[in-house]
Protein backbone atom coordinates (compact mmCIF):
# COMPACT_ATOMS: atom_id res chain seq x y z
CA UNK A 1 0.00 0.00 0.00
CA UNK A 2 1.22 3.41 -0.95
CA UNK A 3 -0.04 6.69 -0.15
CA UNK A 4 -0.24 9.59 -3.48
CA UNK A 5 -0.50 12.91 -1.97
CA UNK A 6 -2.64 15.10 -3.85
CA UNK A 7 -2.11 18.34 -5.95
CA UNK A 8 -4.72 21.21 -6.41
CA UNK A 9 -4.59 23.66 -9.31
CA UNK A 10 -4.93 27.41 -8.14
CA UNK A 11 -8.72 26.96 -8.39
CA UNK A 12 -9.02 23.51 -5.99
CA UNK A 13 -11.15 22.16 -9.13
CA UNK A 14 -8.59 20.38 -10.12
CA UNK A 15 -6.72 17.43 -8.42
CA UNK A 16 -4.12 15.48 -9.63
CA UNK A 17 -1.84 12.15 -8.09
CA UNK A 18 1.42 10.76 -9.73
CA UNK A 19 0.37 7.64 -11.10
CA UNK A 20 2.68 4.99 -12.86
CA UNK A 21 5.21 8.16 -13.48
CA UNK A 22 2.32 10.27 -15.11
CA UNK A 23 0.33 12.83 -13.70
CA UNK A 24 -3.43 11.87 -13.58
CA UNK A 25 -7.32 13.44 -12.19
CA UNK A 26 -8.17 12.18 -9.09
CA UNK A 27 -12.09 12.47 -10.34
CA UNK A 28 -11.43 10.66 -13.75
CA UNK A 29 -9.12 7.98 -13.08
CA UNK A 30 -8.63 7.41 -9.12
CA UNK A 31 -12.44 7.49 -8.81
CA UNK A 32 -12.57 3.96 -11.15
CA UNK A 33 -9.34 2.72 -10.85
CA UNK A 34 -9.09 -1.06 -8.44
CA UNK A 35 -6.20 -0.04 -7.26
CA UNK A 36 -7.90 2.92 -5.52
CA UNK A 37 -8.44 1.50 -1.49
CA UNK A 38 -9.40 5.27 -0.14
CA UNK A 39 -8.92 8.68 1.00
CA UNK A 40 -6.62 9.87 3.61
CA UNK A 41 -7.92 12.86 5.32
CA UNK A 42 -5.23 14.14 8.10
CA UNK A 43 -4.49 10.85 9.68
CA UNK A 44 -7.54 9.18 8.97
CA UNK A 45 -8.27 6.76 6.13
CA UNK A 46 -11.58 6.48 4.78
CA UNK A 47 -12.19 3.53 2.33
CA UNK A 48 -13.83 3.77 -1.24
CA UNK A 49 -17.42 3.95 -1.01
CA UNK A 50 -17.60 2.61 -4.72
CA UNK A 51 -15.98 -0.53 -4.31
CA UNK A 52 -18.27 -1.54 -1.29
CA UNK A 53 -20.85 -1.03 -3.82
CA UNK A 54 -19.87 -2.75 -6.70
CA UNK A 55 -19.74 -5.79 -4.95
CA UNK A 56 -23.21 -5.09 -3.68
CA UNK A 57 -24.56 -4.81 -6.63
CA UNK A 58 -22.93 -8.35 -7.89
CA UNK A 59 -24.19 -10.01 -4.98
CA UNK A 60 -27.75 -8.09 -5.55
CA UNK A 61 -27.75 -6.28 -2.18
CA UNK A 62 -27.55 -2.86 -3.50
CA UNK A 63 -28.99 -0.55 -6.74
CA UNK A 64 -27.35 1.27 -9.44
CA UNK A 65 -28.47 4.73 -7.79
CA UNK A 66 -26.33 3.32 -5.02
CA UNK A 67 -23.53 3.16 -7.02
CA UNK A 68 -23.81 6.57 -8.53
CA UNK A 69 -24.16 7.82 -4.81
CA UNK A 70 -21.54 6.37 -3.31
CA UNK A 71 -19.74 8.13 -6.25
CA UNK A 72 -20.79 11.44 -5.52
CA UNK A 73 -19.34 10.55 -1.82
CA UNK A 74 -15.83 9.95 -3.36
CA UNK A 75 -15.70 13.42 -5.38
CA UNK A 76 -16.70 15.09 -1.13
CA UNK A 77 -14.10 12.85 0.23
CA UNK A 78 -11.56 13.88 -2.50
CA UNK A 79 -12.60 17.77 -1.58
CA UNK A 80 -11.39 16.94 2.10
CA UNK A 81 -8.55 14.63 1.44
CA UNK A 82 -4.94 14.81 1.51
CA UNK A 83 -4.09 11.92 -0.35
CA UNK A 84 -4.84 8.62 -1.98
CA UNK A 85 -4.39 5.35 -0.80
CA UNK A 86 -3.17 3.01 -3.47
CA UNK A 87 -2.50 -0.80 -3.37
CA UNK A 88 -0.74 -0.35 -7.10
CA UNK A 89 2.72 -1.53 -5.33
CA UNK A 90 4.00 -2.23 -9.15
CA UNK A 91 2.98 0.38 -10.48
CA UNK A 92 1.21 -0.79 -13.23
CA UNK A 93 -1.03 2.27 -13.18
CA UNK A 94 -4.88 3.04 -13.86
CA UNK A 95 -6.90 -0.11 -14.18
CA UNK A 96 -10.50 0.17 -14.37
CA UNK A 97 -12.79 -1.57 -11.37
CA UNK A 98 -15.57 -2.21 -14.08
CA UNK A 99 -13.43 -4.65 -16.36
CA UNK A 100 -14.53 -8.21 -16.18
Amino acid sequence: MKTLPMKRDQSGQKVTVACADKEVSVYSHCAYCKHCEGVQIRKRVISTPQKEKISGISKGTSEDDDLLNSQMMFNTLIRDGDSIVCSDDENQGYTSMYSY
